[in-house]
Formats: C-alpha cells, structure tokens, sequence
C-alpha cells in the first residue's frame, strides 16, 4: 500500500496533523539559534617598539628583521604583518584558532627576549606586545577638552590619568589616546664646539632619549 493512502483516506486527520505540525514550527521559530555571520576572534598579538629619529629602512632591518627572525619558529601562526615607519615598528601575529593566547602571548615574550640581543641598545621603547587585534573597532571612545587649560595639559591629563585607569578595568586590551599634543624642542648642534666640549653626537642623541623617557 503507497504511504500517501492512509493519508488520503483520513483527510481531517490529515489536515489536523498538517496543522499541529505548522503550529510547533511557528511556536519554535524564534527560539531557532540563528547566526548569520559565526563570531570568531582569532588570537591575535601585536608588538610594537619605537627608535626616536631612525628611518623606516632603518626600523625594518635593524629592529623588525630579528623580531620576525625568532617570530617565525613560534608554532601556529597563520600571517605575520610588520609594518615599519618613522621611528616605530609595529608587528601583528595571528594564530590558529586551537592556539591558547596565554601560552601564545608567552612564546612571544620568550621569542622577544632572545631577540633582544640582537636589537639595537638604543631603543626609545624597547619591543612590547599586547593580546588585542588592531582591526577591531574600538567599542569606547571619549573626547576630553577644556576651554581654560592648555591642550598640553590635557594631554598630560588623558595619557598619565585617564588612560591609566582605564586599562586597569577588567577586560580592556588596549587604550590609545588619539589626537594629543606633545611638548618638543629642537637642538641645534655646532660641531666645531662639540668637539672642543669632547663630546659626540651619538652623546647627545642618547641624553635626549633620556630626557624624553624621564
């Protein structure tokens, strides 16, 4: 006997059953776990180091060529990006999914240090990484402004108070301030006294990279 004949004999039983069926689907619908786009965040690490008055060229060969040397023998990675400018190097790691980024973030430490002996010793900031992935869009953003102070002094403000703060807060990976301004100062160098001082430019160089770490 075709299955479709039990149907056809019991046409009520059939049409009650067709509706109970659409009645459950209707009632289930919204509770269907529906994701479009699946949310996946990959580990990802990025590491920065600046060199006050290097050159890009000097930035990726002198600093961001031994970085990626050692940066390479970590297990996992996917795609490594470096991208260097004037005075900074910045480099972004992206693992595999299955990698943990607590051991990953460790390899990278591990790798950094012994990257380190090859570094210049001259380095503003020596290299340093974060567990956040610069293409994320930042979910916070806050304008700091104040019609009596100095734009100085908000600065100074936002970077030593406010930023510090908020990276404190649990869960936040990163806190950039954007838009500040810094206090410079230009030197000019006669060499002729400079030698008869008995000192170097390479001297001088190091003492401003002092005064600007203090």
């Amino acid at each position: 006997m075709s299955p479709s004949r039990l149907f056809i004999l019991r046409p009520v039983a059939t049409t009650l059953l067709m509706a109970a069926l659409a009645f459950v689907g209707i009632v289930s619908f919204p509770f269907l776990p529906v994701a479009p786009l699946p949310q996946v965040d990959f580990p990802t690490i990025q590491i920065t180091t600046t060199w006050a008055g290097a050159s890009a060229e000097t930035m990726a060969t002198s600093v961001a060529a031994p970085l990626e040397q050692q940066f390479g023998q970590i297990a996992g990675i996917t795609q490594m990006t470096s991208t260097s400018s004037l005075g900074a190097t910045t480099i972004v790691i992206q693992f595999d999914l299955n990698r943990n980024i607590d051991s990953a973030s460790q390899d990278v430490q591990a790798a950094i240090t012994v990257a380190s002996k090859t570094l210049p010793q001259a380095l503003t900031t020596p290299p340093a990484y974060k567990k956040v992935n610069p293409a994320d869009t930042p979910v916070l953003l806050l304008s700091v402004h104040s019609d009596t102070t100095p734009l100085i002094e908000v600065d100074d403000y936002a970077n030593l108070f406010l930023a510090q703060q908020l990276s404190q807060v649990n869960g936040v990976a990163q806190v950039s301030v954007f838009g500040d301004v810094t206090p410079s100062i230009r030197v000019q160098v006669d060499p002729a006294k400079l030698a008869a001082s008995g000192l170097t430019l390479e001297e001088i160089l190091s003492a401003r990279h002092e005064g600007h770490k203090s």
